[in-house]
Order: C-alpha cells, then structure tokens, then sequence
C-alpha cells in the first residue's frame, strides 16, 4: 500500500501566492509510484480544503469558486489515524474525507513556516517533513536569528531591532540613534518575512522615515542594518539533519535596483513555473560568479548555520558579500525555500524527485526518533489531597 501524504499550503501570509507554486511543483514531481498525495490548500482565512481540483495549478486564478467545489477539513486522530475530518458535510455523506501518514509542509512565511503550522502537526504525532517548531520559527524571525548565529561565531551584520510602541514613544530618539551607530545608508526590514517583502534602502532621513513606516505595515517589529554599497548575494541550500549534512551549489540573484525585490525573484523571468523550472531561475546566476574559495567558505557557513539553527530537511541560507572588504555574511535563512530549491540541487546531481523522497525519508527518521524519547509519565499528584489549595504545588 503506498503511503500517503498530505502536501499543506497557502496560508494566511504575505507569501501565499508562491506557496502555491511551490507546493503544485512539489506535487508534480513526488514519485507517484511510492506515495499517493492528498493537496491541502490553506486559505488566506486559514480553513483547510481538499477536493479533486485542489492540486490544479489553474484553478487558483479563481480562488472562489476553487473553494465551493471544495470540502472543508480539519484534522482529526481516528482509528489511530491522522484523518481529514469534513467540517460541512451532507447527511449522507462520510465524515471523513480521506487519512494521511506524512504531512508535507510547503508554506512561506508568518503563520505558517514559522513554527505556527510545525506545531500544530506536532499535536498529531504525524511526521512532518521539514525543520521542526524552533529552528522554523528562528529561521522566521530576522533578529532571533542573528542572535544564534553571532553566539555561534557566524558572521552576520550589526543591527538595531525596535517595535513600533517604541518607535511611536521615541521616535526621534531612535532615528538619532540609527545615525549614529548605523548611519546612511541603511537597510530597514520586517523582522519576520521573506520575499524582499517590506525592504526598504533609507539614503537619507526622510527615505528612513518613510521605510520605517512601510516596514511596520507587514510587522510589528523591524531591523535595520548598514546596507553594504558594493554588494553580492549568494545562495546556497542544506539538505540533511543533526546526523548528515551536505551543501548545494551556489548560485547568484541578478537584482534590477540595489536590493532584490520580489519582482526580481517571482515576476522578472519566473513566470514558466512548471514542475521543471525554478519561479526565479530567469534571474540567477547558476552557478555563481565566485571563486572556488569563496564558494567553499559559503557552503561551510552554510552547514554551520544549519546545525547552529537545529534544522531539519531542505534549507536555503542567502548570504551577502562585501566586495570591498571580501567580508561574507549570513543575510537570511529560509526553512522552507521557494521551489525548495530544487534547481540549486538539480546542479548539485540531485533530481527534484530523489530530492523529495530524501525530505520525506528524513521526515520518518526524525518521528522514529521521538517516538523513543520520554516526553511524559504517569504520576499520583492528581489523587493528592489539593483541600489547601495549589500554591507553592510545582516547589514541593
């Protein structure tokens, strides 16, 4: 009986569109011979849909009535299953719509990549592909991120991070303070998207300003670091766990203005998305125009940021280069990469299908894993006698 996997995306998120992308050439590709795939669509109110239509990549240019022909579900432990339970369904109908063994996150951003979906499957003792609730929602957040990183001698940029009570209660204080310790020009971040979504380059104080209060329209918290003025990113991706790792090829974005913008990465050369081309394959470098020191000290950081974060499956980390000083920088990491960087692996000599079967195996491995780990255990304090209350209880 071939296993079945339940492949999640969409999301209440500002990447919602690419997830669907992502996940639908995931879908074309998974080996069909090993796995039957149930696509589950989460809307941008985050209700759950399956239906015969759902993994058609055509039927989201009407979202709408892609979701009237569709059911409903949320899921449910039954008959020691992970089911998709029907939330609207008919008196004759059966109640639950279909089970799943493995669940495949593929989802970009806030609500949904950061931990919030990781955790949810964790309730159900479902593997899931990917990395798990921590090192998904340190990837997410910029600032945390760079925390673990510098801890771990990781090189990454300075930065200064507020939220917007503080920027509202002290405005002038901060941007005198970003003059001085940052100075112009800077970059201005929501701390926890991705997609160059809310990135702004500040030159001068009103342009701050102004990218200050973009920013805080996708976040209530943001960073702005020094924008390095001769600049090159690279990107290179990590498939593996705790055990084994092994970095991609690198590759290179070609930016149309100073920071690379999600026009760049999804409009400018991406629009053939089928299940063999990268969203953004039209605006890279493949590989990238680096040394061969370079590009050895990128896949080194890369493995080192991969173990520092604790992930799991198929990461991309996106550095960025100095080139007037040669410095290299861990600038973002992505737990859930668009297209899951399967062309980065296609270069690599690892086809998408043998790429998807590795994060689905690792998937297995890690439920393995903490099905041996003691989580709880039975003791007697509930039949104590609690007549004097509960205070100082945990203490005793």
């Amino acid at each position: 009986m071939k296993i079945k996997v339940g492949v999640f995306f969409g999301g209440k998120s500002v990447e919602h569109e690419v997830s669907i992308i992502t996940a639908i050439q995931a879908i074309e590709n998974i080996d069909k011979e090993k796995y039957d795939i149930i696509p589950i669509y989460i809307a941008k109110d985050n209700k759950m849909y399956c239906g015969k239509l759902v993994g058609d990549i055509n039927q989201y240019k009407n979202i709408e009535k892609l979701i009237k022909t569709s059911s409903q579900v949320t899921l449910a432990q039954k008959y020691n299953k992970v089911v998709l339970m029907k939330c609207n369904k008919k008196f004759f109908e059966n109640s639950i719509y279909d089970y799943i063994d493995i669940a495949f996150p593929i989802v970009h951003g806030t609500n949904v990549e950061d931990g919030t979906l990781q955790g949810y499957l964790k309730m159900f003792n479902i593997p899931y592909v990917g990395c798990d609730v921590i090192s998904s929602s340190c990837g997410m957040d910029k600032y945390v991120c760079k925390c673990v990183l510098k801890e771990n001698n990781i090189p990454v940029l300075d930065c200064k991070c507020f939220t917007v009570k503080e920027y509202n209660e002290n405005a002038e204080k901060i941007i005198n303070e970003l003059e001085k310790e940052i100075s112009y020009p800077m970059i201005v971040k929501p701390v926890n998207l991705g997609s160059s979504v809310g990135i702004q380059i500040a030159k001068k104080q009103e342009e701050l300003e102004d990218a200050i209060e973009n920013a805080f329209t996708y976040s209530k918290k943001i960073l702005i670091e020094k924008a390095i003025k001769n600049l090159k990113e690279v990107n290179c991706s990590v498939v593996g766990d705790y055990e084994f790792a092994e970095a991609s090829e690198c590759e290179e974005p070609v930016k149309t203005d100073e920071i690379l913008s999600f026009s760049d990465k999804y409009l400018s050369g991406g629009k053939k998305t089928g299940g063999t081309k990268s969203m953004n394959s039209g605006v890279l470098k493949l590989p990238a125009d680096i040394t061969k020191e370079v590009k050895q000290k990128i896949q080194e950081l890369s493995l080192k940021t991969f173990k520092a974060l604790g992930c799991s499956g198929v990461i991309r980390i996106d550095f960025i280069i100095d080139q007037d000083s040669n410095s290299i920088y861990v600038n973002e990491v992505n737990t859930i990469p668009g297209s899951l960087s399967f062309h980065l692996w296609k270069a690599t000599n690892l086809e998408y299908k043998d790429l998807l079967n590795k994060l689905i195996d690792l998937s297995m491995k890690r439920n393995r894993e903490e099905k041996n780990t003691i989580y709880s255990f039975d003791s007697n304090i509930l039949a104590q006698n609690f007549s004097n209350g509960l205070k100082g209880l945990k203490g005793k």
